[in-house]
């Protein structure tokens, strides 16, 4: 009897013990299993080369996080039980057939996973817990880090130390981190996707910075003590050159060397010096508010730190250049180092060049007038026209013996809308208008009594814009094109104006065959047709109604003139008391 009651109480005891272990376990369990609040699906890389001893471990222990959604191990040509070992502990395998690096097995990874956070962990931790790996994770899920990197005691950091933050410091003072290298790490998808991930030890590193250049928040997490297996000094100086190669490629790459370096700053201030000479010319010669005076002085100094630095490149560039060795490399960096000296150079000697080309001597004194064509934008419809680059003019007297001619640049016939051989009526004079003469592509030569009436002189500077105000409201003459009939002019009058305005097209027929077509305004009024200078027919414009058909029978010819549809035109057809609408000259 006393043996059994002491046999119950043993087995109370014993439940007793096991009932606390249970609860003790469904604590830690609890304490452990952190519920992902913001539902985001979450993806683990392990990147793995001959890991067979520790790569389960790793996979399990992540397991143990409820709200993973997938664990991805990426076998990188290992030749051990790598792959069977990382499929027997739960997860999914990719293997490449040769070791290509660990970046390479990262972007693989990545690249298969679906999770909108990513987590990335070394496949030779030893001693890594679901709580590190929680730690690591939960930043992201909280909203409180874009990127997490981890630091961690470990019983060696050489590269870190003797390569990577001394780089670091140099190059990118502003990061403040730890330990930049870290294998383990996690980062929200979208982010990944919008950056280059390394092929090799620089993917650590890389991801760091392109996070802290884009300005991502990236948090240093703490995740305790962890052991790797110790690498070789072989493996350690790959690790150490891939390292610093990413480090250098990402400061050219951000323009972190270029900031730092002698000749990349004597640049920076070549341009500079360049800068401020095309600022003062342009202030000097375009910027009315900007006092003449202050536009030679900025100028002048920007000359000075000009000549100053260009010496200084020439120098260093010299004393670079005098060594054997890399030559050829050191040419092509300073091509793309020198090029924009070089074309800023090449602007300020077209800029030089325009001036020079501005100066007029006259009488002992110096006139520097530069002047800039006026780039014009056709619209849709216009001739099949898109832009044309014309002007500015200058005026000048006409040559001896030609008080009856115009001559005009073509961009100037073009604005005005007539061509060589039209005339055109200043003052009651006819003036006829003719091509300018070789090397005076520019110039305008009108008659002193052409230039008196419309307010110009020797010397002046048209735009292009302004041709037609100048000229407005002039009577001109100017040939149709003809078409299908030999021995046929015509000719029309109009009146110059501004502006388009509602127009109509005229067609004109011979025996219904179509021989020319032209398009003007036309006022209410009497608008006479003339056959070689005779006046044979008057129509009468209502321009609200003009349309209409109007005929001339001239022995076996019949000539038809078709008023239509309307369009757009800066020319008004010449009424019957201001010239001829249209004179068919017949040269049979």
């Amino acid at each position: 009897m006393i043996i059994n009651v002491i046999r119950k109480i043993n087995l109370l005891k014993v439940q007793s013990q096991l009932l606390w272990i249970v609860l003790i376990l469904l604590f830690i369990i609890g304490s452990i299993k952190t519920v992902n609040s913001n539902n985001l699906s979450v993806s683990v890389i392990i990147p793995a080369f001959n890991e067979d001893k520790t790569v389960g471990q790793v996979v399990k222990t992540v397991k143990e996080l409820d709200y993973i959604d997938e664990i991805i191990v990426v076998d990188d040509g290992s030749y051990d039980n790598t792959s069977r070992v990382a499929a027997e502990a739960g997860a999914t395998v990719i293997q490449h057939t040769k070791n290509r690096g660990k970046g390479s097995a990262i972007k693989t990874g990545f690249k298969n996973s679906k999770g909108e956070i990513v987590v990335f962990l070394d496949a030779d931790i030893e001693n890594l817990t679901a709580e590190q790996v929680d730690k690591i994770i939960q930043p992201l899920i909280t909203g409180e880090a874009d990127i997490t990197k981890t630091k961690f005691k470990r019983a060696a950091g050489r590269v870190t130390e003797l390569t990577a933050k001394p780089l670091l410091n140099f190059f990118f003072p502003e990061l403040k981190f730890d330990q930049p290298l870290s294998g383990q790490f996690a980062a929200k998808r979208s982010f990944l996707n919008r950056i280059k991930l390394e092929d090799d030890y620089g993917v650590d590193v890389g991801i760091v910075l392109d996070a802290e250049v884009r300005g991502l928040k990236i948090k240093e997490v703490d995740i305790g003590e962890i052991h790797h297996m110790l690498s070789s000094l072989h493996e350690l100086n790959l690790v150490a050159t891939e390292v610093v190669r990413t480090i250098v490629q990402r400061a050219t790459e951000y323009g972190r060397v270029a900031m730092i370096d002698s000749l990349g700053r004597f640049i920076r201030m070549e341009i500079l010096g360049l800068s401020l000479v095309f600022l003062g010319v342009f202030s000097t010669f375009f910027i009315r508010p900007v006092p003449v005076e202050l536009g030679i002085f900025i100028s002048a100094a920007g000359a000075v730190v000009a000549v100053y630095y260009i010496i200084k490149i020439i120098r260093t560039s010299y004393n670079m250049l005098r060594k054997a060795e890399g030559r050829w490399q050191t040419l092509k960096s300073y091509f793309y180092m020198h090029s924009p000296i070089i074309v800023s150079a090449l602007i300020l000697l077209a800029m030089i060049s325009t001036l020079v080309g501005a100066i007029h001597f006259e009488d002992g004194r110096v006139t520097i007038e530069p002047t800039s064509r006026n780039l014009i934008i056709w619209g849709p419809n216009e001739n099949n026209k898109s832009f044309d680059l014309r002007g500015p003019y200058i005026v000048d007297s006409a040559l001896e013996n030609e008080t009856n001619l115009i001559r005009m640049p073509q961009e100037a016939m073009d604005s005005l809308e007539l061509g060589y051989g039209d005339s055109i009526y200043i003052n009651s004079q006819n003036y006829s208008l003719n091509q300018t003469i070789p090397g005076e592509d520019t110039v305008m030569r009108i008659p002193a009594d052409a230039r008196t009436f419309l307010g110009l002189n020797v010397r002046d500077v048209i735009r292009d814009s302004d041709v037609r105000n100048i000229f407005k409201n002039l009577y001109a003459v100017k040939h149709v094109p003809v078409e299908n009939y030999a021995n046929l002019t015509i000719n029309e009058g109009v009146l110059i104006k501004t502006g388009a305005d509602n127009a109509r097209i005229v067609n004109i027929y011979i025996n219904d065959l179509r021989v020319a077509s032209t398009k003007g305004v036309f006022k209410n009024g009497t608008y006479g047709v003339y056959i070689n200078g005779l006046r044979y027919k008057n129509i009468y414009i209502d321009e609200q109604y003009p349309e209409g058909n109007y005929f001339i029978y001239l022995n076996d010819k019949v000539i038809r003139v078709e008023i239509e549809r309307p369009d757009k035109s800066d020319m008004i057809f010449a009424s019957e008391d201001e010239g001829m609408f249209l004179n068919l000259i017949f040269n049979e």
